[in-house]
């Protein structure tokens, strides 16, 4: 591999699906990206193949727990599927271009529509613990700071120097989504947002959480952003959406100490009705 500073080349990411797919006759063009605590997602593949991501030259491996380090090849409702179990965080000390990597990767494999999901803290006051947040924008908070996605040199292989950032949550498919949860009877638990992302790996503090949001922010996350970003920069199709694991207290009497078997716990109380969903939305995916 020849990454640097400016990451993989094209090269390297095309060498990189084709080892993936050596593993799989499979051609999918849906991807799916599990976050913390939600690849039991992979449970509704059918007939799957995995490949641990140590097995891929080059490739990054996932270090935090809830997220396993494998790629899952397989079918829902008849359809090929790229699960991905276990993404990758700024936080574990990777470059933005690593974090995003995986997507890049998904491209060359022929993914043109991909779900998206995290786990994230509730900052809007109307919003539960449990509740199911459809992402319909997004803050990139470190892209503010200097660290966005697609700094460094740019290949027009992967996509245009300068992109817009508007629409890359498709509106199409958020309204196919939370119209196939209100009629199975969950519009209870469903909403439409602006995820906001922070760097982790610390819980935002009660003035942060007070800033992010005066800034709009519905719901707050350690991921998500750059993947979507570099999506939008190929030409992926995007649905996202975060399970609100937790809320974020706007006031002091309000605050508590969030912690990630918290996180990790919620994902698991909802997994049977997120898979349910889940499952239902790819049925009626064209």
């Amino acid at each position: 591999m020849t990454s640097s500073q400016d990451g993989y080349s094209y090269e390297d990411v095309q060498a990189m699906s084709v080892e993936i797919l050596k593993h799989s006759k499979l051609r999918p063009k849906l991807g799916i990206i599990c976050g913390t605590g939600l690849d039991g997602l992979a449970n509704i593949v059918q007939n799957a193949t995995v490949v641990p991501y140590e097995s891929i030259p080059g490739f990054p491996v996932s270090t935090v727990k809830g997220h396993q380090g494998k790629f899952v090849f397989g079918s829902i409702c008849g359809k090929p599927v790229l699960l991905m179990r276990g993404r990758f965080h700024y936080y574990e000390g990777y470059p933005m271009w690593k974090v995003a990597l995986p997507v890049r990767v998904m491209k060359a494999i022929g993914i043109e529509t991909l779900l998206v999901t995290n786990a994230a803290g509730g900052l809007n006051p109307e919003y539960k613990r449990g509740d199911i947040m459809v992402i319909k924008d997004h803050i990139d908070l470190p892209g503010f700071t200097g660290e966005c996605v697609l700094i460094g040199k740019n290949d027009e292989r992967f996509g245009p120097r300068f992109i817009a950032t508007n629409g890359a949550y498709d509106k199409e498919l958020r309204t196919l989504f939370m119209e196939t949860a209100a009629n199975m009877g969950h519009s209870n638990i469903i909403r439409e947002g602006v995820y906001v992302m922070v760097g982790g790996p610390t819980f935002t503090s009660l003035a942060e959480s007070k800033l992010l949001r005066m800034f709009g922010a519905d719901a707050v996350g350690m991921s998500t952003v750059p993947e979507v970003i570099v999506s939008k920069h190929c030409g992926i199709r995007v649905i996202g959406f975060s399970l609100i694991t937790d809320m974020v207290g706007l006031e002091e009497e309000t605050q508590i100490e969030v912690t990630h078997e918290e996180v990790l716990q919620t994902a698991h109380e909802r997994a049977n009705l997120i898979q349910e969903i889940v499952l239902k939305f790819i049925q009626f995916l064209d």
